[in-house]
């Protein structure tokens, strides 16, 4: 398997051609892609090195069909022999496990929809590549994060759940990665000397005194309790451990 893969960064990648089709039906738009290997490349080189190959799904439409539809042009009239519909259920996301949490974190800034602040955090996301496991481990170890140890699989705790609704209803912005961008892009005018360092300590010091205040006048602890009382159900209660005295003496 070594050599195969050592071998293969001297061979050329593998090339594939793709093919889209923009089919009309009345008004309704229909849409095909397909995709073809035209090079193979380095591909030949890898077939049994890496355990079972996953099939391609674009692979199906390889030969005559392909062949047929990279001859039509656009305009052409087709004639439709048959419709059907496929009835499916879409799968819920999968549970999070310590090592897609971490490429979670390392990819933050897909989530944040202005190109400007997600240009800002590419590359960089949630901590560093020396911190983010080192950050899931304290939230572990701080009962913040229950870890499955056999499957990986990390689960939010009842008390990780309680502080996110805290934050949710206090200082959302702090669960927004987009926060953590401009931030991010403040330094970024900080090392370009656009700004100075006494400016950007100046609005992130006013941002943190602004939102501590604000938290402190909210008094929301009671529309909390009804949050916690509802998430509290889906969890666990701790067993209690009968007292000497009940139990008896013997």
């Amino acid at each position: 398997m070594i050599v195969r893969r050592f071998l293969s960064i001297f061979y050329p990648p593998a090339v594939y051609q793709k093919l889209g089709l923009t089919l009309n039906r009345n008004g309704e738009r229909l849409f095909a892609n397909f995709k073809v290997l035209a090079e193979p490349g380095y591909l030949p080189l890898t077939v049994y090195s890496f355990g079972k190959q996953k099939e391609d799904e674009d692979s199906k439409y390889s030969g005559e069909m392909v062949q047929v539809a990279m001859q039509l042009k656009k305009g052409m009239q087709l004639t439709i022999q048959s419709l059907d519909v496929k009835e499916g259920e879409t799968s819920p996301p999968k549970r999070y496990t310590s090592g897609t949490l971490i490429l979670a974190m390392e990819n933050a800034g897909q989530l944040i929809e202005d190109e400007e602040l997600r240009a800002q955090i590419k590359g960089s996301g949630i901590g560093t590549s020396a911190t983010r496991a080192e950050i899931i481990k304290k939230l572990v170890n701080n009962k913040y994060l229950d870890l499955n140890k056999k499957t990986q699989i990390i689960t939010p705790t009842l008390m990780g759940e309680m502080i996110h609704d805290v934050v949710a209803f206090s200082i959302r912005s702090l669960l927004n990665p987009d926060l953590t961008a401009s931030w991010e892009k403040g330094l970024s005018y900080v090392a370009e000397g656009t700004i100075s360092e006494e400016e950007y300590m100046q609005k992130l010091e006013t941002f943190i005194r602004q939102r501590t205040d604000a938290v402190k006048g909210l008094n929301n602890q009671y529309q909390l309790k009804a949050y916690f009382d509802h998430a509290s159900q889906f969890y666990k209660k701790p067993a209690r451990t009968k007292s000497r005295a009940a139990r008896g003496t013997k």
